[in-house]
């Protein structure tokens, strides 16, 4: 009996280990397969063959950017959604290039996950968009439904359609804001606000119940060069009328009516498109276009990530000789050194430093693409500009979709500033502001009280009445913040202070009506301010250096898994059910206000609130 209980117990622990060996054997590999698959997805497409004959997809997704705001879970893995990422110089590229690409035949513009972009970061897609027609190319727009921004860069292709049961919603531009001072007052929250300019209205939301006239006549004429660019552009693009675009968005619901509420329809007749058509139906005139794919399932194409790599094989330096050093200056300005996205007054001004300090580059352009922030900050980088232009290097800036307020106070160190016609600028003005909670907390039954070594001990305390002395000392501090700024924008625009005063206060302007105010020197996009920073240095031959901040260890190690994780994610993404695929994605992207984020150490901004509604 004990044989045979010793017996089974051999037995027993044999098929434990057994087992045991099973399960350790089968987990790894698992471990192996998942480490294959991810290599295989972050890798695949790195190099691979393009089609002899094939039509370049320009997949624009999520917002249209001058500079990438990396990290973890970012713009790869929420495709499509509003966190989403596209350069607008990676889109130029591809494009200019495929112009003289004999394998690539057409574009096809995908345009179904794209959701914000300024209207001069459109209209500079729209102009390589024309140079790839110029170049003989055919380029093929369709959609299920055209928005305003889709359609202004689907109305340069060659052929125009939308589906059946779509439609093209044109609306025209607005900016219009939520207004807090009512639900301060019941709150009883108390807002201290100093600023200069009258037409400074970062802070009208926390003051006012609604938008002031000085706001309403700045906006107004802001909103109509933008909308009269749009109409002009869009208009001689499909051979119509620019008064049509403001009848059918004016009378929309009547035309509406006289197709039988068809909005497709409507816009056939009215030759906003040129054919309705289902998805397979435009899939097969892009067969016949470029020829099938390997699976015949569908047309030859290339994706815009995948083409990138194939005309940019690896990152490399600019080779020897002369260089042109370009820098891009988006985002909010703030203290210290920033990421990608934001502009740190240390950061940048390291940059231009090292580009100043490099002899092969013999001048420098910057890009601006921000509506600005901590005043402290913007002069800091002015500074560093101004220092390089005295060393003999030329200046150039170029002005994205907004160049505004901070973002416009370093602009006025350069010797030319380019601006596109639609371009945001100007909001020449300071404000401060500081809030306290004692009323608040006095309906709470909570008081305040104690002692302090000087009459200013309690300045800056929220739970307290604002100090006096304190407001007293803000209103100079932002008076002289705010002459300082004037004469920044006197000394660089070579005018004087009495005449900048008059285009000051706080407007913002358009591109075009700043070239006639003497706010900007000339009217165009980035490739001419790059020429004219050339011809500036007397250089007939040069390469293009763009100077970045390197990446740290922890940043390139981020990127790695950030890489990783998106291709992971991308495939999980497709087996998820869809609303739990929409949960993932906004847990992963947190909107964060970038006011919360204002750090100048006086709290002296220049900064513009509506810049980007429009």
């Amino acid at each position: 009996m004990k044989r045979l209980i010793r017996l089974m117990g051999r037995l027993l622990a044999g098929c434990w280990k057994a087992l045991t060996f099973l399960r350790s054997a089968v987990l790894n590999l698992a471990v192996v397969a998942v480490a294959v698959f991810v290599l295989m997805m972050v890798f695949s497409g790195r190099g691979a063959k393009l089609p002899e004959r094939a039509a370049l997809v320009l997949t624009l997704s999520g917002n249209i950017v001058e500079q990438r705001s990396e990290s973890l879970l970012s713009s790869s893995l929420l495709d499509g959604d509003s966190a989403a990422e596209t350069l607008l110089q990676d889109i130029i590229d591809a494009a200019d290039h495929a112009a003289g690409d004999p394998r690539i035949q057409a574009i096809y513009l995908d345009l179904s996950k794209l959701k914000n972009a300024g209207l001069s970061k459109l209209q500079d897609i729209g102009a390589a968009l024309m140079r790839f027609r110029e170049s003989g190319k055919t380029i093929v727009a369709a959609a299920d439904f055209y928005d305003q921004k889709h359609y202004y860069l689907a109305a340069h292709a060659d052929r125009v359609y939308v589906h059946p049961m779509g439609g093209v919603l044109l609306t025209g531009f607005g900016i219009y804001q939520n207004y807090y001072r009512s639900a301060l007052d019941k709150l009883l929250v108390q807002f201290h606000v100093f600023k200069v300019g009258i037409f400074k209205s970062a802070l009208d939301p926390m003051q006012r119940n609604d938008m002031s006239e000085f706001d309403k006549e700045a906006n107004s004429a802001l909103l109509s060069v933008l909308w009269d660019s749009y109409k002009a552009e869009v208009a001689g693009l499909r051979g119509i009328e620019p008064q049509s675009i403001d009848d059918y968005v004016n009378n929309f619901p009547a035309q509406l009516a006289g197709s039988g509420g068809d909005a497709a329809a409507l816009a056939l007749s009215l030759r906003l498109v040129d054919g309705l058509k289902t998805q397979d139906e435009v899939r097969d005139e892009l067969v016949q276009l470029v020829g099938e794919d390997r699976t015949k399932q569908g047309y030859s194409q290339v994706r815009l990530e995948d083409y990138l790599k194939s005309i940019r094989p690896s990152p490399s330096t600019a080779g020897p000789g002369k260089r042109i050093g370009l820098i891009v200056a988006s985002g909010l300005i703030l203290e210290g050194t920033q990421p990608a996205g934001r502009i740190g007054g240390d950061s940048l001004s390291a940059l231009i430093r090292q580009a100043r300090q490099d002899d092969r580059v013999r001048a420098v352009v910057l890009r601006i693409d921000s509506p600005g922030g901590s005043a402290f900050a913007s002069d800091q980088v002015r500074r560093e500009l101004e220092i390089t232009r005295r060393a003999g290097k030329p200046v150039v800036v170029s002005m994205g979709s907004t160049a505004a307020s901070g973002g416009y106070w370093i602009a006025t160190a350069a010797d030319e500033i380019w601006s596109a016609p639609t371009t945001i600028t100007g909001s020449i003005g300071i404000f401060g502001a500081f809030p306290t909670f004692e009323k608040s907390l006095e309906a709470l039954g909570v008081n305040n009280d104690g002692v302090g070594t000087t009459r200013m001990s309690d300045a800056f305390n929220p739970n307290r009445p604002m100090n006096p002395l304190l407001a007293e000392a803000m209103d100079q501090i932002i008076e002289q913040g705010y002459r300082t700024f004037i004469e920044r924008v006197a000394e660089g625009r070579q005018m004087t202070a009495a005449a900048v005063r008059k285009i000051a206060d706080g407007r913002v302007w358009a591109g075009m009506t700043a070239r006639e105010i003497g706010l900007v020197d000339k009217l165009g996009h980035m490739r001419e301010a790059v020429e004219s920073a050339a011809q500036k240095a007397g250089l007939d031959q040069y390469t293009i250096e763009m100077i970045e901040q390197p990446l740290t260890r922890r940043e390139r190690l981020l990127k790695h898994i950030n890489e990783l994780v998106v291709a992971v994610c991308r495939q999980g993404l497709n087996v998820l059910s869809p609303p739990a695929a929409e949960w993932l994605k906004i847990l992963a992207a947190p909107a964060i206000d970038p006011i919360l984020m204002l750090n100048d150490p006086r709290g002296v901004y220049a900064y513009c609130l509506a810049c980007g509604s429009p």
